[in-house]
């Protein structure tokens, strides 16, 4: 729809108005002229073609925003900007406070690969398949969901990576990097993992209640620090060690 200003429908009216009385052969006095122009302008063009509630609300908008730039505005106009800067800062400050930093979906962040197996589940389901197995009596398998569930919470914590081709060991160290007070226990449970996965050694029921607790440990443990990004920087974390140890001997 064509929206004419209202200025521009009273003219086109009044036009039309005159039109009419070309064709009347006598002069209508003031009340008559007003009540033809009236009439005419209460015909379907006209009605259409004035403003809606929304045009009215936008105009009275774009007239507000302009009046802020305007010369008679003086300072008011820049310092409602700021104000509104301002506001707009606090607001996404307290959204990063209360709901925290924004994270990708789980899904997207979860690697396709852990110790060598394509799997997308998370945490929560692996955790599920290990309790399943151990009531089955599946003592191995159990112990290696569970282990895989262990990795893939650090890493939805974003505590550390598990990137395609990170061994059980590797994990285990750069997750001792974090929680130092485990790094005995972690060892432990990447070995257990390897036993049970390549050397098919049978897990057992106190293996896997052993591992279970480290894992419900770790999963609400507050980090020391955050793990490096790869087994690399392990390896050079612990060569450095290894140098100032043999320096100081």
């Amino acid at each position: 729809m064509i929206l004419v200003p209202v200025g521009e429908t009273l003219a086109l009216g009044a036009a039309a108005v005159v039109a009419r009385l070309e064709d009347v052969p006598v002069t209508p006095d003031g009340p008559d002229a007003r009540r033809w122009l009236l009439d005419e302008l209460s015909k379907a063009p006209y009605q259409a073609a004035k403003p809606n509630w929304f045009d009215l609300l936008s105009q009275a908008v774009k007239d507000w925003i302009g009046s802020l730039f305007g010369p008679s505005s003086g300072t008011l106009g820049p310092l409602l900007i700021v104000v509104l800067a301002v506001l707009i800062v606090a607001l996404i400050v307290v959204a990063f406070v209360v709901f925290g930093l924004p994270r990708l979906n789980r899904r997207s962040r979860t690697p396709g690969e852990v110790f060598g197996e394509t799997d997308r589940r998370d945490a929560d389901a692996l955790r599920r398949a290990a309790e399943a197995a151990a009531a089955s009596g599946d003592w191995t398998t159990a112990i290696e969901e569970l282990f895989r569930a262990l990795a893939r919470g650090l890493a939805e914590r974003t505590i550390l990576t598990v990137n395609p081709g990170t061994t059980a060991h590797g994990f285990g160290a750069r997750a001792a990097s974090a929680f130092p007070a485990e790094r005995v226990r972690l060892g432990e449970a990447a070995g257990l993992f390897d036993r049970v996965r390549y050397l098919g050694v049978a897990g057992t029921q106190h293996d896997y209640t052993t591992l279970g607790q480290l894992e419900a440990r770790l999963r609400t443990a507050r980090p020391d620090a955050l793990a490096p990004l790869d087994e690399q920087a392990v390896e050079q974390r612990v060569g450095q060690s290894g140098a100032h140890g043999g320096a100081s001997r």
